[in-house]
């Protein structure tokens, strides 16, 4: 709680204490009273909650006042337009949902000429009740960087509640373009005083006059109750999001060709030698594009193989150098530590020491339990060499995890476990969510042997994970993984903690998406709509994390099939996985123009012709490919293709959908499948000719309900049900 105000929160707080006028608009909506007033210099939209406690919000604003010219009640709302000296500004004060709090304004602003914004004040300030010092409350989170421009706080004092604000910076775009400006940070502050601030123009971008611009186009959900611990802050923020969700303008996701994809990734792997290191007989794949300084990863080779054997079992073709990486894993044991380990030993002289992960001994915590979770996979399925490796390894991975509590710092020693780094920034404690895919990882060794141990050491790690609260998330494909080992261990001792905590991973990784698309700069060639960021402070997204975070989300849905989850869990979780699918084949290098990739990276190199994805994406301002051309994600299109395409027996068409689904049974010339998310969303299907001849002509049919193609052959399902398709 900062208690500091600006002096213009100070200015509306004296300004709402001598009001006299009626407002402009009023309504009461679910026990909150929503009125309009025009003060000075700003309009603002009062809302009271049921003990009289006041949340303001500033839509126009002009130092020099304000001047009402129109006022026009519409749709449930209000429309104004007000003239100042330094310009024209329209206001639409919407409610979406009859009977739901849920707030939508919207404000455009015509500059009389070219000026600068050097500030702008926040839009959001909490009154203190009369008789009352300060209002009380918190702020449990706000935007970091380009992701969602969100302010999620409660107010414990005057009035009791939760509200989250959630700025669409899609709508900003255009400002950004034309003052060539970010939107990212602009979401933030501190108590009673934060929300949204135009970003600052520089003298050789001023806003230009004459042209009308969105400069805010907000959506506020508010609820009655107050969290009254951490699980409830996350499922509040998890529902906040939902009832916005339904309602934010979405772009319209692009089919993308993911056979035709896969095939130039394929290609591009088995032939490009920038992408191998042979060694004693082995070969291995580069982490980087180019990158023969560094030596092979386990990690990597993992990465790549999981979806490629997805892919296998899926078509049924073999790939090459799919054998070529099951070989080489159990080079990465270490017979005196009896484990695998991070850097192929053979090779790991070649460790600088550039970093403090660049040496033999030093292990990232995460980096012992991502390749074990992978090769549990493979054990599970039926490889044996890859059990052994896996079996003979956990008793080191559990020596680790009760070494340190459960609480894992970011780097140690694997020999002494010398702490080498112990946080991620002062005071914000180590890799947090290392708890969740450690209980994951055991989960697997307890399926895979039956030990009661193993089931015992997941729960004692997730029991840690309610210490980490709405501030978990460490890695995005981590805390993924985390979200399903806690569903997993509900399902099996329906203890609710563990859906809980589940819920807390779910509302850590929506904290770390971007609900919005940027059209500013570069952001115009590629598609940002529900981007998943790697890291909680990572200034881009990543193909790998993302591609990681999409797998682990597919298997939480199949696991979560027949459970009463929150409403809004199915559906932001499928809405998520349908952007992604749209969204990913634009770390391509060959998607993009080429102005827009470094010419200079970390690691490596980026050759623009190969199909292996970049590892980083940037805000619109911002050249992308920067770390490095990601060999290790070059599993994107491989887990993809499985996950959402149908192959047909005896057909030379297949059925592609956006959507995860489950159940699919082909029953000669009909298909049925249900189709997971939320029935007040939709998907789409499209089918993709595998021969010469046409496909035939289909009859889809959801129910009762006939369901026809579009002018471009597409099919549009909702969520949650049963689907049908005879021909």
């Amino acid at each position: 709680m900062s208690g500091v105000k600006s002096i213009y929160s100070v200015n509306a707080v004296a300004q709402f204490a001598e009001i006299t006028e009626a407002p402009l608009y009023y309504a009461v909506i679910h026990e909150f009273e929503f009125a309009v007033h025009m003060l000075r210099n700003a309009v603002w939209i009062v809302v009271t909650g049921r003990d009289k406690g006041k949340i303001i919000f500033r839509t126009a604003y002009a130092p020099d006042g304000l001047q009402l010219t129109h006022s026009e009640k519409k749709d449930g709302g209000i429309r104004l337009t007000l003239t100042a000296d330094i310009g024209v500004f329209t206001i639409a004060v919407l409610f979406p949902e009859e009977g739901k709090p849920l707030l939508h304004y919207v404000v455009t602003f015509k500059a009389a000429q070219d000026c600068q914004v050097p500030y702008w004040p926040k839009d959001i300030v909490i009154l203190p009740a009369e008789g009352m010092k300060e209002p009380e409350g918190e702020v449990y989170a706000s935007q970091i960087g380009t992701r969602t421009g969100l302010v999620y706080a409660g107010v414990k004092a005057p009035a009791a509640g939760s509200f989250l604000y959630l700025q669409d910076l899609s709508s900003l775009s255009d400002y950004c373009e034309l003052t060539k400006t970010s939107a990212g940070g602009t979401v933030s502050g501190e108590w009673p005083e934060f929300g949204f601030a135009l970003p600052q123009t520089m003298a050789e971008k001023p806003l230009p006059g004459g042209r009308a611009l969105v400069i805010s186009d907000a959506w506020v959900s508010f609820s009655k109750y107050l969290p009254a611990d951490q699980f409830d802050i996350a499922k509040q923020f998890l529902s906040h999001i939902g009832l916005i969700y339904l309602y934010l303008p979405k772009p319209a996701p692009e089919y993308q060709n993911y056979p035709d994809i896969l095939s130039h990734t394929l290609h591009d792997i088995e032939t490009c030698g920038k992408c191998w290191t042979v060694h004693d007989g082995y070969s291995y794949l580069n982490a980087y594009v180019g990158d023969f300084e560094t030596p092979p990863e386990i990690m990597v080779q993992l990465a790549v193989l999981l979806p490629v054997l997805d892919y296998v079992r899926w078509s049924g073709e073999k790939v090459k150098f799919a054998e070529l990486l099951r070989n080489n894993l159990v080079t990465f044991w270490n017979p005196e530590l009896k484990t695998i380990v991070r850097w192929l030993p053979a090779l790991q002289n070649k460790l600088d020491g550039s970093e403090d992960q660049k040496n033999p001994r030093v292990m990232d915590s995460w980096y012992l339990y991502h390749p074990l979770l992978n090769l549990s996979r493979m054990a599970l399925d039926g490889d044996q060499e890859a059990a052994t490796l896996f079996v003979e390894s956990l008793e080191y991975a559990m020596k680790v995890a009760r070494h340190f509590n459960y609480r894992w710092p970011v780097f140690y020693n694997m020999q002494t476990l010398e702490v080498i780094r112990g946080e991620t920034a002062p005071g914000q404690g180590g890799e947090k969510d290392v708890a969740g895919i450690y209980a994951h990882v055991m989960l697997q060794a307890w399926e895979l042997t039956k030990e009661q141990q193993y089931l015992d050491e997941a729960r004692t790690a997730a029991a840690t994970l309610r210490d980490m609260g709405f501030d978990m998330f460490y890695q995005a494909n981590n805390t993924a993984f985390s979200a399903g080992a806690m569903l997993r261990l509900f399902k099996e001792t329906r203890d609710d903690l563990y859906l809980n905590l589940a819920y807390l991973c779910i509302a850590n990784l929506f904290k770390n998406v971007a609900l919005w698309e940027c059209k500013y700069g570069f952001g115009r060639h590629f598609p940002s709509f529900f981007a998943l960021f790697p890291l909680n402070d990572g200034p881009y997204t990543a193909v790998y994390e993302e591609h990681e975070g999409f797998a682990a989300i597919h298997d939480f849905l199949k696991h979560a099939e027949g459970l009463e989850l929150l409403p809004c869990i199915p559906l932001l979780l499928a809405e998520f996985i349908k952007y992604a699918v749209s969204r990913s084949v634009y770390y391509y290098p060959p998607m993009l123009p080429a102005e827009m990739i470094s010419t200079e990276t970390k690691t490596g190199h980026v050759d623009r012709k190969l199909w292996i994805a970049l590892e980083d994406i940037h805000d619109g301002w911002e050249e992308s490919g920067e770390v490095g051309q990601e060999v290790y994600g070059a599993g994107l299109a491989f887990g993809v293709l499985p996950r959402h395409c149908i192959r047909l027996k005896g057909q030379t068409f297949m059925i592609f959908i956006d959507y995860p689904v489950s159940g699919q049974r082909q029953e000669g010339n009909s298909l049925s499948f249900r189709v997971l998310g939320h029935q007040l969303l939709t998907c789409n299907m499209h089918v993709i000719n595998t021969g010469n001849d046409s496909p035939p002509a289909l009859k889809v049919s959801a129910g009762d309900k006939n369901i026809a193609a579009d002018n471009d052959g597409k099919y549009v399902l909702n969520g949650d049900q049963q689907v049908m398709i005879t021909w």
